[in-house]
């Protein structure tokens, strides 16, 4: 371990840290040590950690020392220590979506967006926990086991990014890849005050990315703030012909500047009202004075449809799910039990191998696509699908994003949620609505509420608009220093 005083202070960002390592404050190889040292104290504190990959970060580390020191350095990522979601595929290690299903499993290339980070110099140094294929949102239903919330470990960190978030919320340096199906990457983020984008569907390659929803899921960066976000993001996105939801879109300028600035914001009172708890309607509207504060025209609006975009979701992407999970049966993909009869083996591999909350998604699904109940729910949920997307659309006509809360309530505590699916699928409520439309996503550290638990927010805007978005978020937090608040004892 490095002489504390080499390295970065512990809240610095990607940025920050980048600089450090320019001005020769310390190397790279110092750098990756100490946040190695940080990951197997902390991070398997906080079960947030699976695997961590020493060897093969120190070599990454010497070979960034290398091309810094024969002024070759690749970049604002070179050299930085960053951690993928076990359900992102990697050559290192193993990526078995936290399911028994896939215990074990090696990949033998990267995912795209790990490859271009990993080009970019970026130095993988561990895979983290997450929900069993990415289905919950409290980090319980993982094989490796429950990841605790940084802020109170009695609290769960949100999910199914939730060892990324933990990571995140809880020390600077690095940078952390999730995922995002209907929240994912958002409310881990708002439960561990850390900083996130689901970016626009399709603008980072799905290649490598063990599928939930394939109409919904996104690989995510998730950070200190919004500035390494648009860095990372900046690396990972741009189209992959080996991915068939790859988009051509425009590339993103590299000078934020350039980017036509969000002036008016709409707060979004359906996200305010009814089951929302009373702190986390008063941040956001806080925040919102804040910002008009700074001069940005607030308005307030309706979103059509918002209270159905759950139901919506629910049908859909267990839908998706009951079709991506059926390759899983023994015998083409996934763990095999012993047996002499082909259905008895099929049964009993996808008992053993899926947990409970993953079964319960896969009925779910199987019915709402079979015969007789298709039309009834698949087909109606599309309809309301494209009501969705229209009603974003339409509010965006006057306005430039809109703005509400990310989670209806703060972190809960552990087991309290777990055995009450409609409970914990209640999270997802006000983060769906981005997922069913396949717009960009922002998640931004707001407050703190009584019990010193971070609230978060979230501001949505049109297809393509992340790095709008991304610039915005980068005001906001020059405007206030939330996001460089770090838990108590994160730093020991």
């Amino acid at each position: 371990m490095p002489n504390r005083s080499s390295l970065p202070p512990t809240d610095a960002t990607v940025g920050e840290v980048q600089q450090w390592l320019t001005d020769g404050h310390c190397s790279a190889r110092q750098l990756i040590d100490g946040y190695l040292d940080y990951l197997q104290r902390v991070g398997r504190e906080l079960n947030a950690v699976v695997e961590i990959f020493v060897d093969e970060a120190h070599l990454a580390a010497d070979e960034s020392d290398q091309r810094r020191s024969s002024g070759q350095s690749l970049g604002p990522l070179d050299g930085i220590p960053f951690t993928a979601k076990m359900n992102i595929t990697t050559q290192l290690g193993s990526s078995d979506a936290s399911s028994p299903m896939l215990r074990g499993f090696k990949a033998k290339e990267d995912a795209t967006a790990v490859g271009r980070l990993r080009a970019a110099g970026a130095v993988l140094v561990g895979k983290t926990s997450c929900d069993e294929f990415a289905m919950g949102a409290s980090n319980e239903t993982s094989c490796h086991g429950v990841v605790s919330n940084p802020w109170n470990r009695d609290r769960v960190p949100g999910g199914s990014s939730g060892g990324s978030a933990a990571l995140a919320g809880s020390h600077g340096w690095s940078f952390h890849l999730g995922s995002d199906t209907g929240g994912s990457i958002r409310q881990p983020a708002a439960f561990c005050n850390a900083t996130a984008i689901k970016p626009t569907w399709g603008r980072v390659s799905r290649r490598g990315l063990i599928a939930f929803g394939s109409s919904l899921d996104q690989i995510c960066p998730i950070a200190r703030d919004a500035v390494d976000c648009q860095t990372v993001l900046q690396v990972m996105e741009g189209y992959d012909p080996l991915d068939s939801t790859s988009l051509k879109l425009t590339p993103s300028p590299l000078v934020p500047a350039t980017l036509e600035p969000i002036r008016r914001v709409a707060l979004i009172t359906d996200g305010l009202g009814a089951g929302i708890d009373a702190s986390i309607a008063t941040a956001v509207r806080a925040a919102a004075q804040k910002m008009a504060n700074q001069g940005i025209e607030i308005i307030e609006r309706s979103l059509p449809h918002l209270e159905a975009a759950n139901a919506c979701y629910q049908v859909i992407s267990t839908a998706e799910a009951s079709s991506n999970l059926a390759r899983y049966d023994g015998v083409h993909v996934g763990v095999r039990a012993e047996s002499d009869q082909l259905q008895e083996l099929y049964e009993t591999s996808r008992h053993a191998g899926f947990g409970s909350e993953v079964r319960r998604r896969i009925l779910l699904g199987t019915f709402v696509l079979s015969a007789g109940y298709r039309d009834a729910y698949y087909t109606r949920a599309l309809a309301v699908r494209d009501l969705i997307r229209q009603g974003i659309d339409q509010v965006l006509e006057d306005c430039d994003a809109l703005l509400l809360p990310v989670s209806p309530f703060a972190p809960f505590r552990i087991g309290e949620r777990i055995d009450d699916p409609l409970a914990l699928y209640a999270c997802d409520i006000l983060t769906v609505t981005a997922n069913l439309a396949g717009v960009p996503a922002l998640a931004l550290p707001c407050d703190f509420d009584e019990d010193q638990l971070p609230i978060g927010m979230q501001l949505m805007g049109a297809h393509g608009s992340d790095h709008r978005l991304l610039e915005f978020g980068q005001r906001w937090q020059r405007w206030n220093d939330l996001h460089r608040a770090l838990p108590e004892g994160s730093a020991r």
